[in-house]
């Protein structure tokens, strides 16, 4: 057991310090894999940013209350009537006596992206001053706030950053109405910041909505309360609404989105892969014929056969791991952080979002990484495991 032990140290050892006499064929492999984990990464990072921004938008005390059936609010519709009906229901914070709830309305309008200078959607909403209250992150960090009666607007961080002429003191028309852009505000990286904010008045006069609204987000006493809303809501004949924590709201939303990234992703991720794979086992073949000889003397010496092959396995292993290493912190580098702009299926309307390359992320490729060597090492090692030693000896 220790002679064993000591061999394959030895053995591995060796391996190990020759390696960059073989940079050549070594460094194909560890590019390959590289390849393979900066492309998985940076594909799945995409989908860990948009479900990390719909994510931080939720609060698991606040709760969004839509038409019954509607699957977003772009499909619901809530009258002046029952959103004081909503807002006066059983389980809701108060503050000074008055409800914590915040009745609004979603449009889309078109901005340009800076980028691109392509046109997007993008979600315009009317909410009232509670709307800071329903969400706790939201904070203005340029300029300033709204006020009421007035065509102004203010523009979340990300929106800001993606599409043009959303600058402080900007004009930017939506069909026949011009607004003012007056303040930039930021929500901890959540969903708002992908929006425009102005007075629900003057929305429902701008797009002819009279008095009515598609959403009352309603901040609850704890997160249990939701379920005496939704039973209130269902009492009440005058109220054909549901009730459902803004978590779970956003959670939906954001599924379709991020299935589509991962289904595209994995797929080209594993195709890489097998590519990788064959490289791998390509340069482990190459290695193990330049050291033909070198093996058959430790045989004839003998060393054991499994240490032989273990040696070649493990070494195929850490240049898995380097390239893996390499193509993990130069995804980090170049896109952790970055901002991009995606539409959002269930809105119909643009989220920005930023690359998120975290640490499980950084795991799995380190993982797949592994998985390649193992695979591109295993053929070369029996191969070098089975190679005759009197045959190989008389190999120049």
């Amino acid at each position: 057991m220790f002679n064993g032990l000591s061999q394959i140290a030895i053995i591995t050892g060796m391996n190990l310090r020759n390696l960059p006499q073989r940079i050549g064929t070594s460094s194909v492999a560890v590019f390959g894999v590289a390849c393979v984990v900066g492309v998985l990464i940076g594909v799945m990072s995409m989908a860990s940013g948009f479900q990390r921004t719909m994510t931080n938008a939720g609060s698991p005390t606040t709760a969004i209350v839509m038409r019954t059936g509607a699957t977003s609010e772009l499909n619901s519709g809530i009258s002046y009537e029952q959103s004081q009906l909503i807002a006066n229901a059983p389980g809701i914070q108060r503050a000074d006596g008055e409800p914590i709830a915040s009745a609004e309305l979603y449009v889309i309008v078109d901005l340009i992206k800076r980028a691109t200078q392509s046109s997007a959607n993008v979600p315009l909403r009317g909410v009232n001053a509670n709307a800071f209250k329903v969400r706790d992150s939201v904070k203005i960090i340029e300029g300033r706030n709204f006020e009421e009666g007035r065509n102004e607007l203010i523009v979340g961080r990300g929106a800001h950053t993606q599409f043009a002429n959303l600058d402080v003191g900007s004009t930017i028309k939506f069909g026949p109405t011009e607004w003012t852009v007056v303040g930039i505000f930021s929500a901890g990286g959540g969903l708002s910041e992908s929006e425009l904010w102005c007075d629900v008045r003057i929305l429902q006069n701008a797009y002819r909505r009279g008095n009515s609204f598609q959403s009352v987000r309603v901040k609850l006493t704890d997160p249990e309360a939701l379920s005496e809303l939704k039973t209130e809501l269902a009492s009440n004949p005058q109220l054909d609404m549901d009730a459902q924590l803004e978590t779970d709201y956003l959670a939906a939303q954001a599924e379709p989105v991020s299935m589509f990234i991962k289904a595209v992703g994995y797929p080209v991720a594993i195709l890489m892969a097998l590519g990788a794979i064959f490289g791998a086992i390509n340069t482990m073949y190459a290695s193990v014929s330049t050291r033909t000889r070198e093996i058959a003397t430790l045989r004839a010496l003998g060393f054991g056969s499994f240490p032989v092959a273990f040696s070649t396995l493990f070494e195929s292993l850490v240049l898995s791991l380097i390239g893996g290493a390499i193509g993990s912190l130069v995804v980090f580098l170049l896109f952790n952080g970055y901002s991009v702009s995606t539409l959002n299926f269930s809105s119909f309307s643009q989220v920005v979002f930023d690359f998120a390359v975290t640490a499980d992320l950084l795991i799995q490729g380190v993982f797949f990484a592994a998985i390649i060597g193992i695979i591109g090492g295993f053929f070369p090692a029996i191969r070098a495991a089975k190679l005759p030693v009197a045959t190989a000896l008389r190999e120049t």
